[in-house]
């Protein structure tokens, strides 16, 4: 069992609540929010080791939390989720650090493999070079 605290943005409640329960089995702290807004307003901010983030979301994008969240000094890994594939978006993320940037739906052992790597020192950095992308 980790201590890893890993939080999970998207507005789609069924696909938050499928990421959560797949980051939860692997020994995970899991904490789910409905919005950027939400998670940026948590106490858990700060103990994040993870964010696993939609790119389109009402109010506040992936990407904006993602450059907010870079301006003010949090630097932790992002893996991108996203039901729309744009060249340009996964570009920015990248560009920014992330990790990965995954199509909805999202395959288990593709999510399972970027978090790991994500977490292992240096996986943003080795990851940026090649995107795993299936």
């Amino acid at each position: 069992m980790t201590n890893r605290a890993i939080s999970i943005i998207d507005d789609d409640g069924s696909v938050r609540a499928a990421t959560h329960n797949l980051v939860r089995s692997l020994g995970y702290v899991v904490h789910s929010f409905a919005s950027a807004e939400e998670f940026l307003q948590s106490p858990h901010l700060n103990d994040t080791s993870c964010v696993i983030t939609d790119v389109r979301m009402p109010a506040m994008s992936g990407l904006d939390l993602q450059a907010h969240l870079l301006a003010t000094g949090h630097r932790f890994p992002f893996i991108f989720v996203t039901a729309f594939s744009v060249e340009s978006d996964r570009a920015r993320a990248m560009k920014a650090g992330a990790t990965c940037f995954l199509s909805k739906p999202c395959d288990g052992e593709a999510l399972i493999k970027c978090l790991e790597t994500a977490l292992t020192p240096n996986g943003a950095a080795a990851s940026k070079n090649e995107p795993i992308r299936p």
